[in-house]
Parts: structure tokens; C-alpha cells; sequence
């Protein structure tokens, strides 16, 4: 199989699967299965931010929510360490179930291992490809969840909100701060003066 018949087949793949969700959310005056749109904002994401990506990241970032739903939050204690403990399962399961799809198109085990790794999100801030991981999906947040995120706390003060947005700039990259500051991403007008804020 082509190398680009195999990235096709693979993200077909990993959409099937994500079409399986239950949850539902609402883009573009359409009603999506949660984690299909969310793959999909995934792959937008990475051909503005890194349109040079090869295939291997091209699958990790679709796959990254690979499925969420099988491993709900609620089936772990509600505290910190629950969170942690489910956070560590889900980065798991979803690098085993997309490893396992690379696997029916043939993908050479290398490749399998890397997207595993980076979808894991084993070594970031060392490993290129689970940094790229994270500088996508906090892209993708900031871009399309954060606002959702702020409607569904009104008990956050503002404090609560500037270390929220700390924490995840400080998860990103330069290049995808540098993307972020520059207009590349599209982010709600109200919450600009916050974000702002939180990164001067």
C-alpha cells in the first residue's frame, strides 16, 4: 500500500471509530459525534500550525481523543489522585487502540511505537513529537473549548482563570505561543483581555 493510501486508510480508520460516540456536540450548524469533531479540529489544527508534519503526526493528533468515551471520568475516585489515575489510563488507551489500527494497514512497528509514544504523551518537553502532541491540543482548546470551559465554571474568579491559562502556556512551545500571540488562532473576544493578561 502507498504511503499516502495508508495515512488515508489509517485516519478513515480512526474517524470510524470516533463516529461511534455517543456524545454529541454542535459546529458549523451540524450535529457531530464529540470526538469526530474533535479529531478533525485536531488535523486542522496541525496543517496551519505545522503543515510539514509527517504521516505519523498526522495520525497521532487525530487520535489523540481516540474513543474517549469507553474510559468515562466518573469511573474513578473524584479527587486528585482519581484524575491522575484516570488521565494515566486514558493516555494508555488511547495509544494502544490506535496502535492497534496502524497494525490491520501494515504500518512497520517503528512508526506504531512513535505515534504510541506521542499520542502517551510520554517525554514532553523532550520528545518532539508528544511536545507537537501537546502544542496542538492546547491550541485546539484555546481556539474551540476554552469558552465552553469558562461558561460551564461561573464559580471561577478571575485568579482561577489567569493560572488555568498559565498552565496550559506553559505546557505549549515558543513556536506555539509565538502562533498563539500572532492572531493564528481564532479566539473569543471577550476572553482575549484575559488570556492577554495571563501570559504578559
Amino acid at each position: 500500500m502507498r504511503n499516502n493510501d495508508r495515512l488515508q486508510k489509517t485516519l478513515d480508520l480512526i474517524d470510524d471509530a470516533n463516529r461511534q460516540d455517543p456524545n454529541e456536540e454542535m459546529a458549523d450548524g451540524k450535529t457531530w459525534p464529540k470526538e469526530l469533531l474533535y479529531g478533525q479540529r485536531m488535523s486542522d489544527m496541525i496543517e496551519r500550525f505545522r503543515p510539514d508534519a509527517d504521516d505519523e503526526m498526522k495520525i497521532a493528533v487525530r487520535a489523540q481523543h481516540i474513543q474517549r468515551w469507553k474510559s468515562p471520568r466518573s469511573d474513578y475516585p473524584m479527587n486528585r489522585p482519581g484524575y491522575l489515575q484516570w488521565r494515566t489510563h486514558l493516555y494508555k488507551f488511547h495509544a494502544d487502540t490506535v496502535g492497534e489500527l496502524m497494525r490491520q494497514v501494515g504500518w512497520p512497528e517503528e512508526s506504531i511505537e512513535r505515534v504510541k509514544k506521542a499520542v502517551g504523551k510520554r517525554g514532553i518537553k523532550i520528545n518532539p513529537d508528544s511536545q507537537l502532541l501537546e502544542d496542538i491540543a492546547d491550541l485546539v482548546f484555546l481556539e474551540h473549548y476554552m469558552e465552553a470551559f469558562v461558561e460551564k465554571h461561573p464559580e471561577y474568579d478571575e485568579e482561577k482563570w489567569l493560572d488555568i491559562i498559565r498552565k496550559t502556556w506553559k505546557k505549549m512551545s515558543e513556536d506555539a505561543q509565538q502562533f498563539a500571540l500572532a492572531g493564528k488562532i481564532k479566539l473569543p473576544e471577550h476572553l482575549v483581555p484575559l488570556i492577554q493578561k495571563a501570559v504578559a
